[in-house]
């Protein structure tokens, strides 16, 4: 016991780099996939996101981190710090699944409802607003949730760049002490976490159930 609290606070703060990962990737990401999958149906950009799309997706995250962050000091250009090429790879990687995820979502809504939208003479915007969106989001709120936990794993792929993360420190301590103990604790961080995400989940999925 006096082990584990001897470590508890670097576990912590390893954690907390992690929780600012995963937020600032729900955040912006899922606005951002919202936002690419209605744009996906304009033909005017709609090549240009589907190669985005198919290149985020196509590749390994973690291929993408590396690249955001020893790219620019390839190419001659200011390099970006740790934090912020993980989190420039995290976003626009989620983005392109949650595009994606909605994409369906969009595809699922009955086109007569789009067109009494129009008969109503909705514009695009309260169309998207007041029809699409609310049954998308009943459409795709498992798909985006699976996601989500995804994300909570992926985020130990931040080790790559050296970034200080839960699953460093749980590294660290495990090469100074010679013991797997803080592996297996990171392990109750990232189950306790899930479960947390889990239980949202459940509860999201039945509060739209019944609104329904």
């Amino acid at each position: 016991m006096n082990y584990i609290e001897s470590i508890l606070p670097q576990l912590l703060s390893g954690f907390w780099t992690t929780l600012l990962i995963f937020s600032f990737t729900i955040i912006v990401s899922i606005p951002l996939g919202i936002l690419v999958a209605f744009l996906l149906r304009l033909p005017v950009v709609k090549w240009v996101l589907h190669l985005y799309i198919w290149v985020m997706r196509g590749t390994p995250l973690l291929l993408q981190i590396i690249i955001f962050y020893y790219g620019p000091a390839l190419l001659g250009m200011p390099a970006l710090s740790r934090l912020a090429s993980c989190l420039l790879a995290f976003i626009l990687n989620y983005c392109a699944y949650f595009a994606e995820i909605f994409r369906g979502g969009i595809e699922a809504v009955p086109t007569g409802q789009i067109e009494a939208a129009k008969v109503l003479h909705l514009s695009g915007w309260q169309t998207a607003r007041f029809v699409t969106l609310p049954q998308v989001v009943r459409i795709v709120i498992p798909s985006v949730m699976n996601e989500v936990i995804n994300l909570v794993k992926d985020s130990s792929l931040v080790y790559i760049v050296g970034l200080f993360d839960i699953m460093q420190a749980a590294n660290v301590a495990m090469q100074r002490d010679t013991t797997i103990v803080p592996f297996l604790m990171a392990g109750v961080f990232y189950l306790a976490f899930i479960a947390i995400l889990t239980l949202l989940s459940r509860g999201l999925e039945m509060k739209l159930k019944i609104e329904k």
